[in-house]
């Protein structure tokens, strides 16, 4: 699939393994020989986002970004909840909040220097056409109140969901589905998955892409797709 779509940039979360473990395969894709991999050390298998692209960056963070030409990307993975058993609402961890917070204030430092594009999953489904059952999920973890209004305030920053601003009606789009009940199969999802970009960056953008068919786990790649 990587070789079908050829992107110029591949960003990959929860690679879940050690940078000595990244399988051979994934090192000798062609195309994309510029490789960058972050992994918990002192958590082994936990988490862990990779960064692949096609011509050498000018530089990069590790454990966040990669700055090209004309645009910084950073790869994330935001920090989740598991949902609990408890017959009270959950309440979202101060640990999210406090990631919100502080990663929306790194976005609009990397926006004054360049345009900035997101990749990521960042665990929360943002409006109700964004998963399937909105009513049945007001206190799950991905889609309470205050995770939702923590992107809606890092739109409010000078940011767009890339997809939903080309898209703003398109339901059933959805880049995660739970290995449960056959979810995948009857699209009983959640879109956890965006591209954000800079809003100066939306006179080059020319699509976002949900890429349903593409298998192999439980979340599907998006693709955005800008004239940079």
């Amino acid at each position: 699939w990587v070789q079908e779509e050829a992107p110029d940039v591949l960003c990959l979360q929860e690679t879940k393994c050690a940078v000595s473990a990244v399988p051979a395969e994934v090192r000798a894709l062609p195309g994309l020989p510029h490789q960058f991999w972050s992994s918990a050390k002192d958590r082994p298998g936990y988490s862990g986002v990779g960064l692949l692209a096609r011509t050498e960056p000018l530089n990069v963070t590790y454990g966040i970004e990669l700055t090209q030409n004309k645009t910084k990307i950073p790869s994330k993975l935001a920090p989740g909840l598991a949902p609990k058993l408890t017959p009270k609402p959950p309440k979202v961890h101060p640990p999210r909040l406090r990631f919100d917070a502080a990663f929306r204030a790194f976005l609009r430092r990397l926006d004054a220097q360049k345009p900035v594009l997101l990749c990521g999953d960042l665990n929360v489904a943002h409006a109700e056409i964004d998963l399937c059952h909105p009513a049945a999920n007001r206190n799950s973890p991905g889609f309470m109140q205050q995770e939702r209004q923590g992107f809606t305030e890092l739109l409010s920053a000078g940011f767009v969901d890339t997809f939903r601003h080309l898209y703003p009606e398109a339901r059933g789009a959805f880049t995660f589905w739970t290995y449960l009940g056959a979810a995948r199969a009857r699209n009983v999802g959640w879109r956890l998955d965006y591209a954000v970009a800079s809003r100066r960056l939306l006179g080059d953008l020319c699509d976002c892409k949900i890429r349903s068919a593409a298998a192999g786990s439980d979340h599907c790649p998006v693709t955005a797709l800008l004239a940079v």
